[in-house]
């Protein structure tokens, strides 16, 4: 089974980082990359992902969004 994943953050640099480590696992696909919470809340309804990366600081929505 593949492990369906997104990354959020704000950082560009986090999001690179954490996405190359998780390019290391087979049975991991990065499905969305997003840089705030809005695009995040579109990214979680489109593509179900199993695991969600989360910066929990973020400017305007944080990380404690409302689905």
């Amino acid at each position: 089974m593949t492990i369906r994943t997104m990354v959020v953050d704000d950082e560009p640099l986090g999001r690179e980082r954490i996405s190359a480590l998780l390019a290391e696992e087979p049975d991991v696909e990065v499905v969305a990359e997003c840089g705030d919470g809005r695009s995040a809340v579109e990214a979680v309804r489109r593509e179900q992902p199993h695991l969600i990366f989360l910066d929990v600081q973020m400017p305007e929505e944080d990380g404690c969004f409302v689905m």
